[in-house]
């Protein structure tokens, strides 16, 4: 005779509300489960993550430190036309119009106003602080010598940048802004390891101004060591900015000196300057300025701005 099949009936569970339901999920008294996991579940997986991100982070930590052997915190690991920067230095203009108009190159002020050039003559003071303080460490201080063509700065020592040689392009004279008369100052833009190749007077390119060219055979025959500079021109783009830019004085001489290159990343090097000074502008007209360096390694590309700067001026 077969025997009988005991059937099981399970009965459905409570149904209990949202609020019960969420205090069960908290904390179950029957189970003794907290959000869903016993003590020794959750005691478990905290102790997974913890040594699962310690590894994590010394594995990481390790990987940080085999990386940073392979550095120079001075010299860069790619140089020259094997890096991103490249092997053409460009040309950078200040006073910089307000970082609210980040994307203009205008210097645009009224002289009669100082509340309307004050902005200006503040940008400068801030861009020549570094300058006029130069070895605010003994450390920085023992390293910068007074430089010149007939004396080269010593290996590791950088050259001084001496802006009290700038007049009138000076602090005490707000360079010379209240006089509509302003000063601009040019830097080269720093690439470690770039040295310029020099015009000698007889291979002077076609396209340099020839007031250039005259100022570098002059130069020769003073000093033939002044041959080697990184020369600076800067010019009216079109013909009615020629007409309307006026005379320009170069300070304290018409190009960067050679004896600031190449630029190594030593401790104290700051940028040399040239100040130009725009003595007579014609007032109330925009003047498109375009200003170039000069050397046979510089290549100039006016719509890259490649050895080159634009800015506009408009004197009120």
């Amino acid at each position: 005779m077969a025997e009988k099949q005991v059937e099981q009936f399970y009965a459905p569970p409570p149904k209990l509300g949202k609020w019960e339901a969420f205090s069960i999920f908290l904390w179950n008294p029957e189970t003794h489960q907290f959000l869903g996991r016993t003590g020794a579940s959750w005691a478990k997986i905290l102790l997974f993550y913890v040594l699962f991100y310690t590894c994590l982070a010394g594995f990481f930590s390790a990987m940080l430190a085999i990386f940073y052997q392979t550095l120079d915190m001075r010299i860069p690991k790619r140089e020259l036309d094997g890096s991103l920067i490249g092997d053409n230095p460009g040309l950078g203009f200040r006073p910089m119009p307000p970082e609210s108009n980040v994307e203009s190159t205008l210097i645009w002020y009224k002289g009669s106003d100082e509340n309307n050039y004050k902005y200006w003559v503040e940008e400068l003071d801030k861009f020549l602080e570094p300058y006029r303080k130069p070895g605010q460490s003994a450390s920085i201080g023992q390293n910068i010598q007074t430089c010149s063509y007939d004396k080269e700065p010593d290996e590791g020592k950088v050259c001084e940048v001496d802006v009290n040689d700038f007049a009138p392009c000076t602090e005490s004279n707000k360079y010379n802004y209240p006089k509509s008369a302003p000063c601009i100052f040019l830097k080269i833009n720093k690439i470690f390891n770039w040295m310029p190749v020099f015009y000698n007077d007889t291979d002077l390119p076609e396209k340099m101004p020839q007031d250039l060219k005259v100022h570098i055979r002059e130069e020769k025959l003073r000093n033939p060591r002044t041959i080697n500079t990184v020369w600076v021109s800067c010019e009216g783009e079109n013909p009615a900015d020629v007409e309307n830019i006026g005379p320009i004085q170069y300070i304290p001489r018409r190009g960067f000196p050679g004896y600031f290159f190449p630029f190594k990343n030593y401790d104290g090097y700051l940028s040399p300057l040239v100040a130009v000074f725009f003595e007579r502008p014609v007032h109330g007209v925009l003047i498109n300025i375009e200003c170039k360096a000069w050397a046979q390694n510089i290549v100039h590309d006016r719509i890259e701005r490649r050895g080159s700067v634009h800015f506009e001026l408009m004197v009120d």
